[in-house]
C-alpha cells in the first residue's frame, strides 16, 4: 500500500473516531464539502399548570320522577356548598341543568326494568386558581361519605393556557444550547462557527411530570421538552 493510502486511510479513521465522539454531545450531521455542521438543541423545563377545570357529575335511580329529581336538586346543592365551603367563587362554578330519562320511554325498553327513571346533573369548576381545586379535590371525601355518587371520579384536569409565555425562553434556551456545541465542535475542529445557515425549531412536547409520553391533563405540573435543529457555517 503507498504512503499517500495510508495517510488518506488514517484520516478517514480519524474523522469517524471524531464523529463518533460529537455525536454524544448533540452533533447530527458534519460535511467538509461545504463546510457545515447540524446540530440539535435540547431544551427541557417544568412548569406550574394555570388553568384548571374539574367536573363532578352525579347521578340517581328511582322508580317515582318526583323522587329522583328531589334527590338529583339535593344532590346539587351539596355539591355547590361543598365548592363554596372550599373557598370557590359562584363565578368559578357553572351548574348544569339536570336531566332524568324514562326507561320505559326508549324505543327498546324492557319491561322488567329495575330501575325506571335514571337522571344525572353536573357542577363544572373552571378556574385558575390551581391550588385552591386541588385543595377542594383531595377533600371530597366526606361529601361522597354523605350520599353524593361522584361519577368517573377522573379529578382535575390541569391546563396550561400561558403557554406562549413559556414558548420563547424554552426555544431560547435550546438554540443557546445548540451554539455552544456547535462552537465547542468548530473549535476542536481547528475552525470559526460562521453564520446560521437553517434552523427548525421542532415541536414543543407536554408531558405530564409521572413520566408519561403525554398529557392527559391528570398532572398539575407539566414538563415541556423540545429538540430544535440548526446547521452553521464553518470558516
Amino acid at each position: 500500500m503507498s504512503i499517500d493510502r495510508v495517510f488518506a486511510a488514517l484520516l478517514v479513521a480519524a474523522g469517524l473516531a471524531a464523529a463518533g465522539w460529537t455525536v454524544s454531545q448533540g452533533l447530527e450531521r458534519f460535511r467538509m464539502s461545504d463546510r457545515t455542521v447540524t446540530v440539535k438543541g435540547l431544551a427541557e423545563r417544568e412548569v406550574e399548570s394555570d388553568f384548571v377545570v374539574w367536573t363532578l357529575t352525579f347521578r340517581r335511580a328511582g322508580n317515582d320522577f318526583g323522587e329522583v329529581q328531589r334527590a338529583l336538586v339535593s344532590d346539587r346543592e351539596r355539591a355547590t356548598d361543598f365548592l363554596r365551603k372550599a373557598g370557590l367563587q359562584d363565578a368559578e362554578v357553572e351548574v348544569r341543568p339536570l336531566q332524568v330519562a324514562d326507561a320505559y320511554s326508549r324505543e327498546y325498553s324492557q319491561p322488567n326494568q329495575h330501575m325506571r327513571f335514571t337522571g344525572s346533573g353536573q357542577v363544572l369548576v373552571k378556574s385558575a386558581r390551581v391550588g385552591e381545586v386541588a385543595r377542594a379535590a383531595l377533600a371530597i371525601d366526606p361529601l361522597i361519605q354523605a350520599g353524593l355518587v361522584i361519577e368517573g371520579g377522573e379529578g382535575p384536569r390541569y391546563q396550561l393556557r400561558g403557554f406562549n409565555e413559556v414558548k420563547g425562553p424554552l426555544l431560547a434556551e435550546a438554540t443557546r444550547n445548540a451554539r455552544e456545541q456547535a462552537s465547542r465542535f468548530a473549535a476542536e475542529a481547528g475552525a470559526a462557527l460562521g453564520p446560521l445557515k437553517s434552523a427548525n425549531q421542532g415541536v414543543i412536547r407536554i408531558s405530564g411530570d409521572d413520566g408519561g409520553d403525554y398529557d392527559d391533563g391528570s398532572a398539575r405540573v407539566k414538563r415541556l421538552r423540545v429538540v430544535s435543529t440548526f446547521e452553521y457555517e464553518l470558516r
